[in-house]
């Protein structure tokens, strides 16, 4: 069992006074290649070429002496602690910090970073960080080998954005590029780096936020909000109540991508990118995407829309999460199955075609779950009866082992 753990972080600044005396104690000195070529590591310790942190922390829990782990930026954040502090390895870990290379990035780029989202890019996490690009105005990518600026440019094909990417931070060899989205796939990247992604109305802010990321209080109080906030009239499958049973069953979050097809006047689309997921939004006629658009600009989100006819516009769509079909029918919603989302949520005039639906959606391997919603609306000057809206609210579930994609 090692004496003690120290974990150093570095930034390419001097070592301080605490890291230059654990490392000149050690044993035994884990890091990737450039951390091990400073002059400050023993030449008696033990080297470790760190590649698996896993792989390591048993080495390291097996030595008999001193151990120093050296990481980049802060390795408390996104980093080797939370894997060397698992109690199986049984290690006492002490950690002397250094400026994260988010912060670095930032710093380089010359904004504040207290309203962006981190995310970290793996080849398994790579499409629900686009998705976080996708939905949120100001994004770090930490990214990894196969899933670096190139392939998030790619997947954000038909997005507009902006990538700072910053190369080998405290290296003599950083580099700071700054180029729109669809010119990241014509380079060739340098690892490690960091993109920061950005899109929409990003602005300083005079007196800035009050809580790290996208501020949960932003927009009015409250879901399913009424017509005249998404400019009046809605659609049969747009009603306030129908809408939040929709979204209750969907529960889209971050790192989703939603798709709403039959959007109308855009209440659904917005309201899901009001809880941080990622919406495309698709309509066959101009005018509902117009609103879409605009309820989304009134509200601050970010969303795609566009304008096709369903199923034959969703072939080229990238995949979703979770999908509410407003408009086609039976034929659309079908095709979206095909696709595989996690959750499909949509609405029937009719039992006969509520059946239909459901019929196709458990030949498709979902779990269909299906309510008569009904709400009436009062005047409550007189408390007579305003307004009454039917519908069949069905829901379709991949089983679990599927979900997990």
């Amino acid at each position: 069992m090692a004496d003690r753990v120290t974990v150093i972080g570095w930034d390419g600044s001097p070592l301080t006074a605490a890291a230059r005396s654990a490392l000149g104690a050690a044993t035994l000195v884990a890091g990737a290649a450039h951390h091990l070529a400073l002059d400050e590591v023993p030449p008696h310790a033990e080297r470790i070429r760190l590649g698996s942190v896993a792989l390591a922390a048993r080495r390291i829990a097996g030595h008999r002496g001193t151990a120093v782990v050296l990481a980049d930026g802060d390795p408390g954040f996104f980093g080797v602690v939370r894997t060397l502090r698992a109690p199986e390895y049984g290690l006492e870990v002490e950690v002397v910090p250094a400026v994260s290379s988010v912060a670095a990035a930032f710093a380089r780029a010359g904004m504040p970073w207290d309203d962006a989202q981190v995310v970290v890019a793996h080849r398994r996490t790579l499409r629900r960080a686009v998705n976080v690009c996708r939905a949120h105005t100001k994004v770090a990518v930490l990214t990894s080998p196969g899933a670096g600026p190139a392939e998030l440019g790619l997947l954000l094909e038909g997005i507009h954005r902006t990538f700072v990417i910053c190369e080998e931070l405290g290296t003599e060899r950083e580099r700071v590029t700054i180029l729109t989205s669809d010119k990241a796939a014509d380079h060739t990247w340098r690892d490690p780096n960091v993109v920061i992604v950005m899109g929409g109305p990003v602005t300083a802010g005079e007196g800035g936020g009050w809580i790290a990321g996208r501020d949960p209080a932003a927009g009015p109080r409250g879901w399913a909000l009424p017509a005249d906030e998404y400019g009046g009239e809605l659609g049969e499958g747009e009603t306030d109540l129908l809408r939040a049973a929709q979204l209750a069953r969907l529960g889209p979050r971050v790192g989703d991508l939603v798709w709403d097809i039959g959007c109308g006047s855009g209440a659904f689309a917005t309201e899901a990118a009001r809880c941080g997921a990622a919406v495309i939004a698709v309509d066959r006629t101009p005018y509902a995407c117009g609103r879409t658009t605009l309820a989304a600009r009134r509200f601050g989100v970010q969303l795609q829309v566009v304008h096709g006819t369903a199923p034959h516009i969703l072939e080229n769509l990238p995949e979703p999460d979770v999908v509410r079909v407003g408009g086609g029918g039976a034929r659309v919603v079908s095709a979206v199955a095909d696709r595989r989302p996690q959750r499909i949520v949509t609405h029937a005039a009719t039992r006969d075609a509520a059946e239909l639906i459901g019929r196709d959606l458990t030949e498709h391997g979902y779990e269909v779950q299906c309510a008569l919603v009904q709400s009436v609306e009062l005047d409550t000057r007189a408390w007579a009866e305003k307004e009454r809206s039917v519908a069949f609210l069905l829901t379709g579930e991949l089983a679990r082992r599927e979900t997990s994609r």
